[in-house]
């Protein structure tokens, strides 16, 4: 069996939600509808335990009210920007002041959204998808090449596992497995094999190939059984 290109999606949490408002009616409704959505939410009422929480975590994205009672909404968001670990946190403004200038001034800053009280509950869940969706990070993929239960070339790490335990290979013995598994059951001439690998920037003879070839095959152990020998020619990598 082969695949030269296996997925590793990290597993899918739920989104993290903060929202600070100071309203505890209007907490309840947010967290009530996107915990619906398999959102996770978490409410705050005032400043202090909204940053105590930031300073161990990092949320998905930032609900926060213009008009608070210690410091005002834009103040806030102006230091959440200015921070380095927390700059990149999606903000969605939800604020009783309606004007456009308001609107405009809090799109400056920085926020992604600006929603306005009285609002819909159907409509801040919407504009929250859009957002996430928006700014989300493609998921983490790793190619790797797996062969028959017994290796694996994991091709963004440069590392290379034979029955599940990690063999240490030069970068040039790696450059080289790489290259005879690309081009399976395909024979490449030495000479070919010397292009691969060094093109014109090295000077190297044909024996070089077959060093390498040797020693991969004693790393590889039960694994080294892929690579054949083409009499006269090279080598190819076959199973």
């Amino acid at each position: 069996m082969f695949d030269i290109f296996v997925l590793k999606l990290k597993v899918m949490k739920n989104k993290l939600i903060v929202v600070l408002d100071d309203d505890e009616h209007i907490l309840e409704l947010i967290r009530f509808n996107l915990t619906k959505e398999n959102y996770e939410v978490k409410t705050f009422d005032t400043l202090k335990e909204f940053f105590n929480f930031l300073k161990q975590t990092i949320p998905d994205l930032i609900i926060l009210d213009i008009m608070l009672p210690e410091i005002d909404g834009y103040e806030i968001c102006k230091k959440l920007k200015s921070d380095a670990r927390l700059k990149n946190i999606p903000i969605i403004f939800l604020s009783a002041k309606s004007e456009e200038v308001d609107k405009i001034l809090g799109l400056e800053l920085g926020a992604e959204d600006y929603i306005i009280k009285p609002f819909s509950v159907r409509e801040l869940v919407a504009r929250v998808k859009v957002v996430l969706r928006r700014t989300e990070q493609p998921p983490t993929i790793s190619k790797q090449i797996k062969i028959n239960n017994t290796l694996v070339i994991d091709l963004d790490n440069f590392e290379v596992y034979v029955e599940n335990k990690k063999v240490e290979l030069t970068t040039a013995e790696f450059k080289l497995l790489e290259t005879l598994v690309s081009n399976k059951n395909r024979v490449l001439s030495r000479d070919t094999l010397l292009d691969y690998l060094w093109g014109t920037q090295k000077a190297v003879i044909d024996r070089t190939i077959d060093v390498h070839i040797t020693n991969l095959r004693k790393k590889l152990g039960k694994a080294s059984k892929f690579i054949k020998s083409v009499r006269g020619i090279g080598y190819k990598f076959e199973y």
